[in-house]
């Protein structure tokens, strides 16, 4: 049986900015998608291509903490760096993933690096979170740091593109990433008038973020920067490139969980959001400048 769309979401008028450096497009929650109808997904920025011109001032967001759930940073273009009060660094270059376990709680920042920063250029990123269970939200804070190289490819028939696995399985063909829960994320490259077909389950809540170019499903088309969500009725999916075309297709299983979330914390209490507040005043996660 097909999985039929709910909605198509076309782009906000205007973007938000996330600290200094971050330009994006509110998907989840601001199309008006709640956080339970969408579960295990919480949020979705995406930053579409946008040139902040050459700096010497590193943009970016500055220290801020998260609690009880994963962030999933996906680089198309430029380059983005971050530390952490646990210690960790790193750089996420085009075609990267990073994906952080925030868990019991860290202090994080990213910011353009610095030699993108000087010379300037096309800036094109996704930020994921995605929830984790009540058992464990006490996870210790950690990363999978998943190179362009790491991830497994699947080649589509008929020279029609190819899907990056960042998490799931696709084609018998398992992603990178380790998930709590059941979670698929794939990066579509179509060609035009290239074809992928999907086989999702319908308890999955799934949607299609269409980063560039224009596809057809079903019938109707979904343009560029829409977002697509789709309805839990089946398990076929189909998607024709109209031209070139970039997306990203998510899919989890529903955590049937209460959801209670305070800026970047996210628990299944009041209570607990009101313990994760008094923890980061307290200095619990650490130190980081």
């Amino acid at each position: 049986m097909k999985k039929s769309i709910e909605r198509i979401i076309p782009r906000p008028a205007r973007p938000g900015m996330v600290g200094d450096g971050f330009r994006v497009y509110n998907m989840i929650p601001g199309a008006g998608i709640s956080q339970q109808r969408i579960s295990p997904f919480l949020l979705l920025d995406f930053n579409a291509a946008y040139d902040f011109g050459p700096s010497e001032r590193v943009r970016g967001v500055d220290v801020h903490p998260h609690k009880g759930f994963e962030t999933v940073t996906i680089a198309y273009q430029g380059s983005v760096a971050h530390h952490d009060s646990a210690g960790n660094s790193g750089v996420i270059n085009p075609g990267d993933v990073q994906w952080m376990t925030a868990g019991s709680g860290i202090l994080h920042k990213e910011y353009h690096e610095q030699e993108f920063s000087r010379r300037g250029g096309p800036f094109e990123m996704v930020q994921l979170w995605v929830n984790l269970p009540k058992k464990h939200k006490g996870e210790q804070p950690h990363y999978q740091g998943i190179t362009a190289g790491q991830i497994q490819k699947v080649t589509l028939s008929g020279n029609a593109g190819l899907v990056n696995i960042i998490a799931g399985n696709y084609a018998d063909v398992k992603g990178a990433a380790d998930t709590y829960t059941p979670v698929n994320l794939f990066d579509v490259k179509l060609k035009k008038d290239g074809t992928v077909n999907f086989n999702i389950p319908a308890t999955h809540n799934t949607a299609l973020l269409v980063i560039n170019g224009a596809v057809t499903i079903d019938g109707q088309t979904a343009a560029e920067h829409s977002f697509v969500l789709f309805a839990n009725d089946g398990e076929e999916l189909t998607i024709k490139a109209g031209t070139d075309a970039v997306l990203l297709l998510l899919s989890g299983e529903p955590i049937n969980e209460p959801i209670v979330s305070y800026g970047p914390f996210v628990m299944n209490t009041e209570e607990e959001i009101y313990e994760a507040i008094q923890e980061f005043k307290s200095g619990k996660y650490g130190m980081l400048v």
